[in-house]
């Protein structure tokens, strides 16, 4: 499975080692290009994943907001998924060429 992220017309991650999990797709840590990536103060915590961190992405002068996420304090139940980075709807991600559709964040 070969998954992609782009934004403003940049690759922001692709890798073949993605994992999906509720219809969002994970890219390891490092598959993202971190000079694309900023930390973000925003933190959400899910009920059975753990807590959350965000990223903005900034490409060409223009930002985007919380729109990548990862889980670096998660539960034991989604430890396959530690810091390992989903990104939102704003973003065209492909799996082996297809667009996904499904992509949310986990506040919805």
């Amino acid at each position: 499975m070969s998954c992609k992220a782009t934004w403003n017309g940049e690759i922001i991650a692709a890798s073949d080692r993605c994992i999906t999990t509720e219809g969002n797709l994970y890219f390891p840590p490092d598959s993202v290009k971190r000079e694309f990536v900023r930390p973000s103060s925003r933190r959400y915590t899910c009920f059975w994943k753990g807590e959350a961190g965000y990223y903005d992405l900034v490409v060409k002068g223009k930002v985007n907001k919380d729109a990548a996420w990862y889980y670096d304090k998660p539960s034991e139940a989604a430890k396959a998924i530690k810091d390992y980075v989903s990104f939102d709807r704003s973003l065209e991600v492909k799996v082996d060429g297809d667009a996904v559709s499904k992509i949310k964040p986990p506040w919805e």
